[in-house]
């Protein structure tokens, strides 16, 4: 019994003695990235003078500890701590912040290489986890770093609410497209506008008015505009190439700028871990993702520029040999079209009748819904006391709204009506209905996949400090001014490379985001100068990828626009990209850096649609055979 006594007041000497020594102790981070100021708590201080390494260290006072700003540089293996008369010693490892551009950098590489976003954004993860693992805990980090790409990256991924948010809508609309394609409403909108196609003119038209009316997933928009109107653009005499093009150049800048598609859910997301990661600004993604949509030249004047090259008829380039060729009955024969599972679950069903309401009521049920939900949630705002205008009141409430819970009810209404729709006209048994939903929730696990790497290489790049890396490479000498179209010009060139608009966004909304933001601050930009210049990079980043997709003959939409179109691929990049390549010069140079340097948003607006309008006027020639 007295040994046991014994033995127990050594154990409590022992754990009191190493309780006063944390009482002064620091809490130094798992991993150190060199170069990087950090806040280290320090416990029990009461004032006393704070050193380590002999010098004096600023201190800050937190709720419950002290807290001193220490930067930890490569060369450093141990650091001295005195405080009270006491002194501890810490044995540190920091990472060199140049290897903090690794795990972006070989995303972007491999998937350059591999043409595999998924691969890519994984070994990207690993990576960065790895090293992170190796600086940590020598060579058996490695090991755990690989582990960590899900117990950590991947779960808290999903454990964030915004992130589980996105998924739930991302995969419900997928579900509503599904069926509304198979209970006859997305053939009955088809059907409706191909009617007024009487000529080669207005059946560009019509296709043109579909590739907008079909607005809300640019998958849906591809298979169902190309094959439905493939027919009619044959009997018009209108090439394949050209339908090919107002398919593949309708269906993704519609589906980036409406604001109830499947892109919208995916975008939020990427914004939200670029934003999360700049404590200075106070604004939710939807809010910021509206304020630079008056940015989003490309995307619009690509539109505008369609749709001029439809009304006079004319066309340049490779376009414009195709064209007479078909005018003069000549259709180039390429693919035969999709005959697969994809095109499959957009065919009405044997008893489906082609209304187009039972397409239009349930969109129009999400995008009135998310309307309201978006007021509704942000109404605790109070903006109608103020003397603001009826515009800024509501985007106030729009900037302080819920955009998740909007988007879940919406789509989750939209769902609902049209499962109603289809079973209460006896299109399909409930049970037929359901497995179709489940299969167009199916038809979003790619994307999905992609969106939960991606998240999780942002939380990489977040840890490993790589905004602050990127910041240091930019010249002081330059003006953040010309952020934008640096960035318009990387996102291009990366959505080329990889074929993936989604996969460019993924990599580059949240590293550029931070980066952006921490260059102007670093340039003595108030809040007021930022925005403008924030707001036109975020659009920038979608732009860019938008135009590198179109010009890529790997993109998964090119390559389905020029089956959908049945056309030959190589045929379709070529009559494409060049088109492609005059809007993105336009809007690079009037919009992105002309607003950059002051230029009014309405004015770039208006000169860059008076420039595609007098390129195709005076370079392009009539189409029609003479």
């Amino acid at each position: 019994m007295q040994i046991l006594s014994r033995l127990l007041l050594l154990f409590f000497f022992i754990l009191g003695s190493h309780q006063i020594v944390d009482a002064q102790s620091l809490e130094i981070p798992e991993w150190i990235m060199a170069g990087v100021s950090y806040e280290i708590p320090v416990h029990d201080v009461d004032g006393t003078l704070i050193s380590i390494n002999g010098e004096n260290i600023e201190l800050s006072k937190g709720s419950e500890h002290v807290f001193i700003e220490y930067t930890f540089q490569s060369e450093d293996t141990e650091i001295l701590f005195r405080a009270n008369e006491k002194s501890l010693t810490y044995s540190v490892n920091p990472i060199p912040l140049w290897l903090s551009i690794i795990p972006p950098l070989l995303a972007i590489f491999l998937a350059l290489i591999t043409r595999e976003v998924l691969t890519s954004l994984f070994l990207g993860i690993f990576s960065g986890s790895a090293i992170i693992g190796f600086y940590s805990n020598g060579v058996k980090g490695i090991w755990s770093g690989l582990l960590s790409i899900f117990d950590t990256y991947v779960v808290e991924a999903m454990a964030d609410r915004g992130h589980i948010s996105i998924i739930i809508f991302s995969m419900t609309i997928g579900a509503i497209v599904t069926l509304i394609s198979k209970n006859g409403g997305m053939q009955g909108v088809v059907k409706y506008i191909s009617r007024y196609a009487k000529d080669a003119r207005s059946g560009q038209l019509a296709t043109y008015v579909l590739g907008i009316a079909i607005f809300f997933d640019d998958y849906a928009n591809t298979l169902v505009v190309g094959n439905t109107m493939r027919a009619v653009t044959d009997r018009l005499n209108v090439s394949r190439e050209k339908l090919a093009y107002i398919v593949d150049s309708t269906a993704a800048p519609i589906a980036a700028l409406a604001f109830v598609t499947t892109w919208i859910g995916a975008e939020l997301g990427y914004i939200e871990e670029g934003v999360a990661q700049i404590p200075e600004l106070d604004e939710g993604a939807y809010s910021i993702f509206l304020n630079s949509l008056p940015y989003s030249y490309y995307p619009i004047l690509t539109l505008v520029f369609i749709l001029i090259l439809i009304w006079y008829q004319r066309d340049f380039g490779p376009m414009l040999s195709v064209e007479k060729d078909a005018r003069a009955g000549r259709i180039r024969e390429g693919a035969s079209g999709i005959q697969s599972a994809e095109l499959a679950l957009f065919e009405p069903a044997d008893k489906a009748p082609i209304k187009a309401y039972n397409a239009i009521a349930p969109i129009a049920v999400i995008i009135l819904g998310t309307m309201i939900g978006l007021v509704y949630t942000g109404w605790d705002a109070q903006t109608w006391s103020s003397d603001i205008g009826l515009f800024r009141k509501l985007s106030v409430i729009i900037g302080n709204s819920d955009s998740y819970v909007a988007l879940m009810w919406s789509s989750l209404c939209g769902l609902i009506l049209a499962i109603l729709m289809t079973v209460s006209q006896k299109i399909m048994k409930l049970s037929d209905t359901m497995e179709v939903v489940i299969a167009g929730y199916k038809t979003m696990v790619t994307a999905m996949m992609i969106l939960l790497l991606a998240w999780s290489l942002a939380s990489v790049t977040e840890h490993m400090e790589t905004a602050s890396f990127l910041e240091s490479l930019w010249s002081p000498s330059l003006s953040p001014i010309w952020l934008p179209a640096v960035t318009f010009i990387l996102a291009a060139l990366v959505s080329f490379s990889t074929g993936s608009s989604w996969g460019t966004m993924a990599i580059l909304y949240p590293l550029l985001l931070p980066t952006a933001f921490s260059i102007c601050t670093e340039a003595g930009y108030e809040l007021t100068e930022t925005l403008p210049i924030f707001y036109n990079l975020v659009s920038c980043i979608l732009a860019g990828s938008v135009l590198g997709d179109h010009c890529s003959p790997i993109s998964d939409t090119t390559i389905l626009s020029s089956l959908a179109a049945g056309c030959n691929h190589i045929s379709h990049v070529k009559t494409q990209m060049p088109y492609a390549l005059t809007v993105g010069f336009v809007s690079i140079t009037l919009g992105t850096i002309g607003t950059a340097m002051g230029l009014p948003n309405w004015i770039a607006f208006l000169i860059g649609i008076a420039l595609c309008w007098l390129i195709v006027l005076k370079i392009g020639q009539k189409n029609e055979v003479i």
